[in-house]
């Protein structure tokens, strides 16, 4: 069994998820949250901000750990067992470029309802409705929009 860990975020701007569409030689396609594999010496939190930077070309900042999603899948040497850390994360702008080498080939900002619907993984669904929950109490208390 190989155990892997990465870390990802769900980035708002304006009340909007931030969610990209991964097309890999069509036989993995759907909408995701941007997440990534943790590199020697960082941490979950730095991870989480390299990797939305990366795949997405966003700024963002963290604004509250959300919780972890495990999942397994089977490569043809062994099974993966892999542990995802997630962040609501504050977002700086609408502007978003998908990373090409990692077969992203859109991304955008949409609407909770429309997020919801088009994330392709349970897991991530339900990191983003407890992450816009979370979102919600801090735009209701006016503490989103403290810097």
């Amino acid at each position: 069994m190989i155990e892997a860990v990465s870390c990802g975020g769900v980035v708002i701007y304006r009340g909007k998820i931030l969610l990209l569409y991964k097309n890999f030689k069509n036989r993995y396609e759907g909408w995701v949250l941007p997440k990534g594999t943790v590199e020697a010496g960082e941490t979950h939190e730095e991870t989480a901000l390299r990797e939305v930077k990366e795949e997405t070309g966003a700024d963002a900042e963290i604004v509250r750990y959300v919780g972890k999603s495990s999942y397994s899948f089977i490569v043809p040497e062994d099974k993966v067992e892999k542990d995802v850390y997630w962040y609501l994360m504050r977002g700086f702008s609408y502007r978003s470029k998908p990373q090409r080498e990692e077969y992203f080939l859109d991304s955008g900002y949409y609407k909770y309802h429309e997020a919801i619907h088009l994330l392709k993984f349970p897991n991530e669904r339900q990191m983003l409705e407890d992450a816009y929950s979370i979102y919600r109490e801090l735009h209701k208390s006016g503490e989103w929009n403290k810097a």
